[in-house]
């Protein structure tokens, strides 16, 4: 291992690779159903709502290429952690240049960013930070840039401890209730083969957890859905959000946010059933 703690991983900084994709309106409009909004049809040429990206660039992986979670297994593009073999979604920071629009055909180039191993309360933890950056194919100009962090845990740890106590209410509030037929159809949309969403059977028995995991790519979506349903007519120009604690089907999740300060900017968090915080974010309205 070398001095940066992370041995060999650290070889994986600066890798890159390229994708293309075409903005579909018939994926926008399942996007906007699965979210339960009342949207109009989508026409070629409406500017997409942010987060919809992650609808995109979806993963290809060959079914025998995948792992025993339903993630494809470990290597190529992230660096093979083999130690840590459960891998979540644990934040992301966005800023939104210019609107994907339908039709347009697109291109992300991701790099791989930064690799740190730390040490926190369940455990050995790896984090890889992948930078993302989305233009229309063959321009210059940027749609939108992503920072996206990934965790990597061991197998012998769950989240089990309670999660701390969130803020008290928002002055902006939606509930709801996940449950597996949204997770089902999230994990279709984004291409997720990942058993946590979907099978309890996996989830519960392999994992240890009480239920089926919501995605936190969809609380977060959940979240700035929010900040659209309180001003639809604001345009979001930044994003970020950190997972703090799962949630899971079936129960409760209450939706909070603030109205945005003289800055532009709107805290929003989620909580479980107890109060406990699930997620932070802020959005920026420009």
């Amino acid at each position: 291992m070398n001095e940066d703690g992370v041995g060999s991983y650290a070889a994986w900084v600066g890798r890159a690779e390229e994708q293309h994709d075409t903005v579909s309106a018939g994926a926008l409009e399942r996007w906007a159903a699965t979210l339960d909004r009342d949207d109009p049809p989508v026409a070629a040429g409406d500017a997409a709502p942010p987060l919809s990206h992650w609808i995109l660039f979806l993963p290809g992986a060959r079914h025998s290429a995948l792992g025993v979670d339903g993630h494809p297994a470990r290597g190529g593009f992230l660096p093979p952690v083999h130690h840590l073999p459960r891998r979540m979604w644990a934040g992301g920071r966005l800023r939104f240049h210019a609107p994907l629009r339908a039709g347009m055909a697109v291109t992300r180039r991701s790099t791989i960013a930064d690799v740190t191993q730390r040490t926190g309360g369940t455990g050995e933890l790896v984090f890889v930070t992948v930078r993302h950056e989305v233009r229309e194919s063959g321009q210059e100009a940027l749609l939108l840039t992503e920072e996206h962090d990934i965790v990597y845990r061991s197998a012998d740890t769950v989240a089990a401890k309670a999660a701390p106590q969130a803020p008290p209410p928002g002055a902006w509030q939606r509930s709801l209730v996940p449950d597996a037929v949204m997770l089902f159809r999230y994990s279709a949309l984004t291409f997720n083969g990942h058993r946590i969403h979907y099978d309890r059977d996996y989830v519960t028995r392999e994992e240890g957890y009480p239920g089926l995991i919501v995605h936190g790519p969809l609380v977060a979506t959940l979240l700035l859905d929010l900040v659209r349903r309180q001003m639809p007519q604001a345009r979001v120009t930044g994003f970020s959000f950190r997972a703090v604690s799962p949630l899971f089907d079936g129960a409760p999740v209450t939706l909070h946010g603030q109205p945005p300060d003289a800055e532009g900017r709107v805290a929003l968090w989620a909580t479980n059933p107890g109060g406990g915080l699930a997620m932070r974010a802020e959005a920026r309205i420009g």
